[in-house]
Order: C-alpha cells, then structure tokens, then sequence
C-alpha cells in the first residue's frame, strides 16, 4: 500500500473509531427522552398544571349540586325583677338550638357557562401539555445530535491534525533531502498549528453541549448512538406541502386558541345572565331548647321546654340597578369573545407559516444531503489523485492540504446536514402539531444498536 492510500485510510479510520466509541454502553434517543420526562423541570412543571384541571372542575360543577351547612348557638341570659316583683330571684334562661340549612341553585344561567368553562379548561391544560411534551421531544432531540456534531467535529479536527501532521513530517523529509523547498514545510507548519487550536475548540465545544444533554435527562456523561451506518434518512410521509398545512387544527396553539374562544363567548353568556331572574331552593331544619329558673307551676307559661321547626322555600331574585356595572360587564365580554376570535385567526396563521418553513426547510435539507454525499466521493477522488501528483512531483504540498481540508470539512458538513434533517423532520410534526413519542420512536431506529 502506498505512503498516499496509507495516510488516506488512516485518517477515515481514526475518523470512525472516534465516531462509534462507546456504542457499547451508549443511550439512544427513547431512553434519554423517558429520562427527561421525568426528570425535566419545565415538562413536570406543565403535567403538574394540567392534573389541576379535574380538581377545577369539581370545583365549578358544585355550583349545580345542593350546599348544606350545619349550625348550633348557646345562649345565656340574666333578668333582674324590681323590688317586690315575683320572682325575687334573677330571671335565668339558657337556650340551645341546632340546625341543618341547605340552598340549592334552581334556576342560574351564570352557574351553568361557568361549569361549561371548566369542562373546556380541560382541553386548554390538555393542550399546554401536548405542546410541553413536543417542546420536550425538540429539545432532547436538538441537545441528543449537537452532541453528536460536536462528537464529529472534534473527530474531524483530529483527523485533520493526523493527516497535517503526517504531511508536515513528509515536507520536513523532503526537504532534508532537498527534494522540496522549505515553503512546503512553513504550509505545512501553519497548517498544523490552525488544527490544533481548531482541535482545542471543537473539545470545547463537545464538553459545553455534553454538559447541556446531561442536565436535561438528568445523568451524568451520556453517551448517545451515532446514526447507523451506512446512513439512509427516510423521505417524508406525506410528500405535500398542503397535506400537512391542512391538519393544523389539531396544533395544540390552534385548540388552545379555539377552546378560549369558546370560553370567552361562555363569559359573554354569563354577562348576559347577570341582567336575567335567578332562583334558588332554600331549606332549614332544627331544634331548640329553653331552659328557665321557674319554679315547676309557671314553666309551661314561661315557654321554657323544647321546640323543632322546619322550613322550606324559593328564592327569587333580580336585580334592579348595578351602578352601570351589569351592562359595562356585558359589553366588556363581548369585546374579549372579538378578540380571542382574533386571536385563533393569528395562531393559524403563524402555525401555517411555520408549517410551510419547517417543510421547505426539510426539503432544502434532504438536497444538501444528496449533494454533500456526492461531494464527499468527488473529495476523496481528487484528495487521491492530488496526493498521487505529489508523489510523482506534478502537485506541491499546499495543494494536498487544501484537498485534505475539502474532503474533512465536507465529511463534516454532511454528517451536520443528516442530523439537521432528522430534527428539522421533527420540528415539521411539532410545527403542525403532530409530533408525538411514536416520531421519537422512529428516529431511534435510524441509531446504531
């Protein structure tokens, strides 16, 4: 094998050794996005909200249900009579009495739109928490392949030095041997010393975003799987722009935005009803005590001994003149109704804007895909025939350099260019809201087991 197709190989190895290491123990992408769903603040922050949702409306539906109430009093009182006045002594009385009071609401518009309201909050939580989990996904996803390009980077920059510094050392040999000027081996040199410190920052830069992987899922250097080698990226399922544009509905903004703007118009409703007759049922149910100092011959007269009572009735009640504050109420809620129906209208838009981005996007990515892979041939056949005209005396020092440096930086750009397509497929699904654990399941199959 020649000192030319020797170096060659030697670097794509170190370049793949440095890519796979670790496999054995890595973590894919599904098991460091169930580590972050336990462990990430802001998503546990979100499911938290959303298991309040039932609780309120248990709190709003009790406005249709009965209120009971117990009640019990103690009363003491002293009478003094004048002089000469039966009975000489002080007049004591001691009265005890218990009771059960109920009121249910018969008729009341306003009860009824807020326990809608409460049923239609379910859905808004619901919401904020489907677009909390795809928020989730991006950002495992985003942190997981930055990894992985900052991993590849630092294995380009290295085997970039490899093959400088091989090179270096040919240029000095020849130039020992005066086969070569010394302008060969000052390129060479310079070439070497910028890889270095390219080196020194791609290291950096691999330890900055392992530490920002780390934090989401919680651990402690993770180690996430490459891609599969070779590498297929699958196409899109849906192939039409307008295919995803029309399930925007279902964006958790869009149902968010729809389901406020049934709310608002609930609140109108409510408004409204404050102005109308509201009727309510009212019970009571008791009992009272009354003891006295009598003596026994006047207790029947003094009304001491026990009573119960028991009363039943309706409650009708309208109101007269509020001030104003009833009809402001009124056009003030019909005014928010005007603009949360503005408000759906401005967030389908933006997720259609952004639908139509991310798919172009996705688009624009699987060409530079197809076109870096080809590149990365070309880079390789002329990185062969550059070195062979070194070796024959037809090509000077510089010219391998600049062909090693095209074929890493292209090997570079590609494996960026999967990655950046892999996520801008999923920012396509978060973008129009159809983004789900299934999607995370599917990239993983594209890692390396």
């Amino acid at each position: 094998m020649s000192e030319s197709r020797a170096l060659r190989f030697g670097c794509i190895a170190a370049a793949v050794a440095l890519a796979f290491a670790g496999t054995a123990k890595a973590q894919s992408l599904q098991a460091l996005y169930e580590a972050a769903r336990a462990y990430d603040a802001s998503y546990l922050s979100a499911r938290s909200l959303a298991d309040t949702a039932q609780y309120k409306l248990i709190q709003a539906e009790s406005l249709a249900r009965p209120g009971v109430g117990l009640g019990a009093s103690v009363q003491a009182q002293h009478n003094w009579a004048g002089e000469g006045v039966y009975p000489v002594d002080p007049l004591k009385t001691l009265t005890t009495q218990a009771g059960l009071n109920g009121k249910m609401a018969v008729y009341n518009p306003g009860n009824s739109a807020t326990i809608e309201q409460a049923r239609r909050s379910l859905g808004v939580y619901a919401s904020d928490l489907d677009a909390a989990e795809q928020d989730l996904i991006v950002r495992v996803s985003q942190a997981y392949f930055d990894v992985l390009g900052a991993r590849d980077n630092l294995g380009t920059a290295q085997a970039a030095k490899t093959a400088i510094g091989e090179q270096l050392a040919s240029a000095k040999r020849n130039f020992e041997v005066g086969t070569a000027t010394i302008t060969d081996t000052r390129e060479a040199q310079a070439r070497y010393d910028l890889s270095t410190a390219q080196e020194i920052a791609a290291d950096n830069d691999l330890r900055t975003k392992q530490v920002v992987l780390d934090q989401l899922v919680g651990r402690k250097n993770v180690d996430p799987k490459p891609l599969i080698q070779p590498v297929a990226l699958p196409a899109l399922p849906n192939p039409d722009i307008e295919g995803w544009v029309n399930g925007i509905e279902e964006h958790p903004a869009v149902r968010k935005a729809r389901l406020g703007l049934e709310i608002a118009g609930l609140e109108y409703k409510k408004a409204r009803s404050a102005n109308g007759v509201t009727v309510d049922a009212t019970g009571t149910l008791g009992i009272q005590h009354t003891a006295m100092n009598l003596p026994a011959a006047y207790a029947n007269a003094s009304g001491a001994g026990t009573a119960k009572s028991a009363t039943l009735g309706l409650s009708i009640n309208y109101p007269l003149y509020s001030g104003g504050a009833i009809s402001a109420r009124e056009k003030e809620t019909a005014k928010l109704e005007e603009k949360s129906r503005e408000d759906l209208e401005y967030a389908r838009r933006t997720v259609t804007l952004n639908t139509r981005s991310a798919f172009l996007g996705v688009q624009s990515l699987q060409a530079q895909v197809k076109a870096l892979e080809a590149a990365e041939s070309s880079s390789k056949l002329a990185l062969e025939a550059t070195q062979l005209g070194y070796k024959v005396g037809v090509r000077v020092n510089i010219d391998v350099l600049n062909a090693q440096t095209q074929l890493f930086t292209t090997q570079r750009d590609l494996a960026k260019a999967r990655y950046d397509t892999v996520l801008t497929g999923l920012r396509l699904r978060q973008a129009n809201g159809s983004l789900r654990a299934d999607d995370v399941a599917a990239v993983n199959q594209l890692l390396a087991k």
